[in-house]
């Protein structure tokens, strides 16, 4: 009798198993397709980058050549004594400007898009901010905003590419800045927690509505006229070079408030 009932066991189980394993081949094969998916995609993308950044290279050869042409014809209109040469100057000097913008956003493109080199080495952030603030304090100035700082005693030192992680700073700073349009202060607080930096970018400008804190990071979008639209997205692709990360907090009328967590140095 066992005998029959080890067979009527294995013919009902022998089903089960087989849907088991064929469940789990299925979803190996869909990991596998999905993986080679993403290396393809993730192949596409890197090809696109260095074709996109290649277009904008050859877009700044010409571009250059187009600002120093306009640059000498300004020259020569603000000394003539020509009324039509007179005329057209501020219009000359438009174009000039327009030029500029063109130039800054393919810069911005190209720092978004390209392939950097990190040349990691220990760097007391205190010393980052502090440079930081006398760079910016003139240009923070002059659209009445006051630079403050908050430090701590001791040393805040992170493996990082000062060049980069200064670009990415000044971005929030810029950032803050811009949005104070009269005027306001601007707190850089440098702290740790754990085994993490912490750096806070705080302003008093008139916040974001939930509309906007969704985009900020998104490339190409802004609300100031004549913005990339590129400067939040690459101060956080950077962040993230590091192994860091970058939150914002912000509210209508209140001001709002960037915090970069980095690694601590070892």
């Amino acid at each position: 009798m066992e005998w029959i009932f080890f067979w009527i066991g294995a013919l009902v189980a022998a089903p089960l198993v087989g849907l088991v394993v064929f469940w789990r081949a299925r979803r190996a094969l869909v990991r596998a397709r999905g993986v080679a998916a993403r290396a393809r995609t993730r192949e596409h993308l890197i090809e696109l980058a260095k074709s996109t950044g290649g277009l904008a290279h050859e877009i700044k050869n010409p571009l250059s050549t187009i600002s120093l042409n306009l640059k000498l014809l300004a020259e020569e209109f603000s000394d003539s004594d020509n009324d039509l040469c007179r005329r057209n100057y501020p219009r000359l000097v438009r174009v000039q400007g327009e030029v500029q913008r063109v130039h800054n956003i393919l810069n911005d493109f190209l720092k978004y898009v390209g392939n950097q080199e990190i040349d990691l080495r220990q760097v007391d952030l205190r010393q980052v901010v502090e440079e930081l603030i006398d760079f910016f304090r003139p240009q923070a100035e002059n659209t009445h905003v006051v630079i403050r700082s908050a430090l701590p005693e001791a040393p805040v030192t992170c493996q990082v590419d000062v060049g980069l992680i200064k670009q990415a700073i000044l971005n929030l700073m810029i950032n803050a800045t811009q949005a104070m349009t009269e005027g306001g202060e601007l707190l850089l607080r440098l702290g740790s927690a754990g085994d993490q930096a912490v750096l806070e970018v705080i302003d008093t400008g008139p916040g974001m509505p939930p509309e906007v804190r969704g985009r900020i990071f998104e490339a190409y979008y802004s609300t100031r006229p004549g913005g990339s639209g590129l400067g939040l997205p690459v101060t956080r692709r950077i962040v993230r070079q590091h192994d860091g990360q970058i939150q914002m907090d912000s509210e209508v009328g209140k001001g709002t408030r960037f915090v970069v967590t980095l690694p601590l140095g070892k």
